[in-house]
């Protein structure tokens, strides 16, 4: 039995950070329940593929506040180290998975604290300073996003740093930047565990001052597509011509 043939049990995802090598990047066959994300340092993650509506694509899966304390502190310091680099001041945390990781990564960069974002209103805040929210993973479901009023001058003037757990069509990005410039505010940069496949490059691309080019990740994963075997590997782009 090969590495590509290892199964892992529903419950054990996003549990331990296996050493570089573990599994096969590109299995004979593809990969079967699970695929392999990589670290920055090689270390692999696997992640549980779920196959979209129509059974020709699949996408690789991280609940971020299911994972065991070694990997999530793992995944936020590898972000945080990316994320450096732009000088953040402060951390704001998109909900609802955003904000696991957006806590640990500010205590990584050696903040005090971190300011989240929120679609519970709170009878203060204003609702001239909320935006809609919709996630991919519950599209039906219509929020708003809100900051509360008494955190704005944690972040006003501030090096701000946007972090979601994965960033997958841009939306709650999207959303979170629509947020911020109601408050005056851009971002030095996005930060996210995942940044799943390069749908959301399009979406955010059209924003002002270049942040589809200041998004960090501390890994890519990418759309996949079925294999004859029952597997699944990297979806080839398409011919251009």
């Amino acid at each position: 039995m090969t590495h590509s043939d290892f199964q892992i049990d529903p419950q054990a995802f996003w549990q331990e950070l296996e050493p570089a090598g573990t599994y096969e990047r590109a299995p004979r066959g593809g990969h079967k329940g699970f695929f392999p994300a990589e670290l920055p340092d090689g270390r692999q993650l696997g992640l549980p593929i779920r196959v979209l509506s129509g059974g020709e694509r699949a996408l690789a899966s991280l609940i971020v506040n299911q994972a065991s304390f070694s990997v999530s502190d793992a995944l936020a310091k590898a972000l945080a180290e990316k994320a450096s680099a732009f000088r953040p001041d402060v951390v704001v945390g998109l909900p609802t998975l955003g904000l696991t990781l957006a806590s640990q990564v500010a205590r990584a960069l050696g903040h005090s604290r971190y300011v989240p974002l929120s679609t519970s209103r709170k009878f203060w805040y204003e609702e001239e300073r909320s935006v809609p929210l919709r996630s991919v993973t519950s599209p039906d479901q219509q929020k708003r996003l809100y900051v509360d009023p008494r955190m704005l001058p944690l972040i006003e003037g501030r090096r701000v740093l946007l972090v979601d757990d994965v960033i997958s069509t841009g939306s709650s990005i999207l959303a979170g930047l629509k947020l911020l410039k109601l408050c005056n505010i851009e971002p030095v940069a996005v930060g996210a565990a995942m940044l799943q496949t390069r749908r959301w490059r399009e979406a955010l691309s059209a924003e002002s001052g270049g942040i589809c080019d200041r998004v960090v990740g501390v890994f890519e994963t990418p759309a996949l597509a079925p294999t004859p075997e029952g597997g699944w590997l990297p979806e080839q782009p398409a011919a251009t011509e």
